[in-house]
């Protein structure tokens, strides 16, 4: 039986690897083999890519982040995520494709065509592989400065500020809005327990008939 592909997606501080987490372990303890995992990285290759398209002292244009996000993502799905679909595990990831078309796309503010593009690239390194479930974390970025703040050092995306996280925002949102079968929006600014709560009610519903 092949396994069940859901992805976390959302804005910078949204919550999103911490109900990872905690989504992971709730299921384990219902019976199901869980794998977790996240972009970019996942395999050693793709960690090394992280370590570059996050490094804020590094200046990479648009294109170059896009080409190393698509080169590490293309080994993660060959490397690890195909196989643990294949042997019926399920995958919960943190950002998948749907994070290219918002960070390297709409929040960049790219032209139809160049989003159009995007996809074609995204579907080119994964095989056509597509996440059966993207749960899309949702808040305010000015409620969530706080979050981002004590986490300390910041990567390249959260140094650009509250405006650009706003346009992340907007993308995500986007995204949800023309895709709502697939992506189910979270609000992520309960509590923790209330964002687990929804998280493992809609995953259950979800997959209720492949256990």
């Amino acid at each position: 039986m092949r396994g069940f592909f859901i992805t976390f997606e959302g804005i910078d501080g949204a919550g999103k690897t911490t109900q990872q987490h905690l989504a992971a372990q709730a299921l384990r303890e219902q019976g199901y083999d869980v794998l977790e995992s996240r972009e970019p990285g996942g395999t050693q290759l793709a960690e090394k890519v992280r370590a570059l398209v996050l490094d804020p002292e590094l200046p990479l244009t648009t294109a170059t982040q896009t080409l190393l996000y698509l080169a590490a993502r293309s080994e993660h799905v060959d490397k690890l995520l195909r196989p643990a679909l294949e042997a019926g595990k399920i995958i919960i990831c943190d950002r998948f494709n749907d994070s290219t078309l918002v960070y390297q796309g709409l929040a960049q503010g790219k032209a139809p065509e160049e989003i159009a593009q995007l996809r074609r690239l995204g579907a080119f390194a994964t095989g056509g592989l597509e996440p059966d479930l993207t749960l899309v974390f949702d808040a305010d970025p000015a409620e969530l400065l706080a979050r981002r703040q004590q986490r300390g050092v910041q990567d390249r995306y959260e140094q650009q500020g509250l405006e650009f996280q706003q346009r992340l925002r907007a993308g995500f949102l986007q995204l949800a809005e023309a895709e709502p079968q697939r992506l189910q929006v979270i609000d992520a600014l309960g509590t923790q327990q209330e964002v687990t709560a929804k998280v493992l009610q809609v995953i259950g519903r979800v997959i209720s008939g492949e256990k």
